[in-house]
């Protein structure tokens, strides 16, 4: 019997351990992942990889929320985008980027759909598209880059934006020496947080749900 008991309880740990493993991987933060991507893609043809700026990547974040959710004005002929002042007048203020530090975007990236994606697809179907897509992407005018991804109301619709800029790495969209503010739901590039975009509140609440359930029923197998 206390065999039996041991091998239970051992059970519980692996299934707890797996779980926090598990866990761990579903909140990295795909921003970053969607920057290596790109970078990648650029260093493959010869291109210089791009200087990922936190700040930039929080303007992103906030260009993303200025839509409110909305996919359908996203690109098409009903296609809609935020006004050019709302970059110091509002995306700014709100990351903690000072208005005097603020560069030329030079390219932008941005789309949405209902599904959510990893970095890998978002970046190779969705956010390159065409050949306007590549011409962004390869051109030599960026210096720095900055991502961000986030859901809606802790599902879809999803959106991934990505913003170019030909500032000054490390002196350009400055939060002067603090991190950007970090604000919910969704995540940015160079954020160093984990991200609380696309799936990630459901599968943690799911694993656990497993782990504690096995718990209860081992534990009940154990007369306790």
């Amino acid at each position: 019997m206390a065999m039996l008991q041991w091998f239970l309880l051992l059970c519980i740990f692996f299934i707890s351990a797996s779980a926090a493993k598990v866990q761990t991987k579903v909140t990295d933060n795909p921003a970053d992942e969607l920057i290596a991507a790109l970078n990648s893609n650029r260093t493959a043809n010869k291109l210089s990889s791009l200087y990922s700026n936190p700040g930039l990547a929080c303007l992103a974040l906030q260009y993303i929320k200025a839509y409110g959710g909305d996919c359908k004005v996203v690109g098409g002929p009903d296609g809609k985008k935020p006004a050019e002042s709302e970059f110091a007048q509002e995306f700014a203020p709100n990351c903690g980027v000072q208005a005097s530090s603020l560069a030329q975007i030079t390219g932008r990236f941005l789309a949405c759909q209902s599904k959510y994606a990893e970095p890998s697809e978002a970046f190779n179907d969705i956010l390159i598209r065409n050949s306007k897509s590549l011409d962004i992407l390869y051109s030599k005018n960026h210096t720095e880059v900055g991502a961000a991804v986030s859901g809606s109301g802790g599902g879809g619709p999803y959106f991934w934006c990505v913003l170019f800029s030909n500032g000054k790495p490390k002196s350009s969209f400055s939060t002067g020496g603090v991190e950007p503010k970090v604000s919910r739901p969704g995540c940015f590039s160079g954020s160093n947080d984990q991200c609380s975009g696309a799936n990630t509140l459901s599968q943690t609440i799911y694993l656990w749900t497993i782990t504690v359930g096995a718990s209860v029923a081992l534990l009940y197998a154990l007369g306790v």
